[in-house]
């Protein structure tokens, strides 16, 4: 933690367990779910499978808001459960919500994911970097304080998240890390969507300057 951050702002993981099902495929899978503030308020990022699981990691904190990465089955599929539990706006990009709407016809987004918004819980701010190329409404979460960025899908540990799926463009992805996320610190933790956490420079070598 940053020296002048508020004392117990943390990152907190809960890996749910589901599937994810796109273009006809269907594969069982493990979702990161990331619960960024403190012991009084939370940012939940992804509600992933099971809102159940959320809602007792969140315990009895206040949560801000919802924010999903992006509009894929396996990163939204709780996000209307736990906004009904819990009473928190769910964010989503607006390019992503044909993706949403196929999930959940009958529920929208309370609102929309703009780059460059910040997002303020436990007396921080979290910033939203618009990242297109896994979806075309994928975006990150920064949190500078933490020296933490929280990429849903967009980048793993060894590389870029997947394309070649419906609404999703390797080229694009390439230039959003190239231009949104390399840039930052070497340091910078990286809170992944599914798996491992990895940082900015190990990361690095695995998108080349030019495709």
């Amino acid at each position: 933690m940053k020296k002048g951050a508020p004392a117990g702002v943390r990152a907190e993981r809960v890996v749910t367990t589901g599937t994810f099902s796109l273009d006809g495929e269907t594969f069982d899978v493990d979702t990161n779910v990331w619960l960024v503030g403190d012991d009084d308020e939370v940012l939940v990022i992804d509600a992933a499978h099971d809102a159940r699981a959320i809602a007792a990691a969140v315990g009895g904190r206040r949560v801000t808001a919802i924010v999903c990465t992006h509009g894929h089955d396996d990163h939204i599929g709780a996000a209307p459960a736990l906004a009904h539990a819990t009473g928190a706006p769910v964010l989503l990009h607006a390019a992503d919500r044909a993706l949403w709407d196929t999930v959940h016809p009958q529920r929208a987004p309370d609102g929309a994911l703009r780059d460059g918004q910040r997002l303020l819980v436990a007396g921080v701010a979290a910033r939203v970097l618009h990242t297109p190329g896994h979806t075309w409404g994928s975006c990150v979460v920064h949190v500078p304080f933490l020296d933490a960025v929280f990429t849903g899908d967009t980048l793993f540990h060894g590389g870029p998240g997947a394309t070649g799926r419906s609404y999703s463009d390797r080229a694009t992805i390439m230039a959003s890390l190239r231009r949104r996320l390399l840039p930052l610190s070497g340091a910078t933790v990286v809170h992944t969507g599914h798996g491992r956490d990895t940082t900015i420079a190990a990361e690095r070598p695995h998108v080349p300057a030019v495709v």
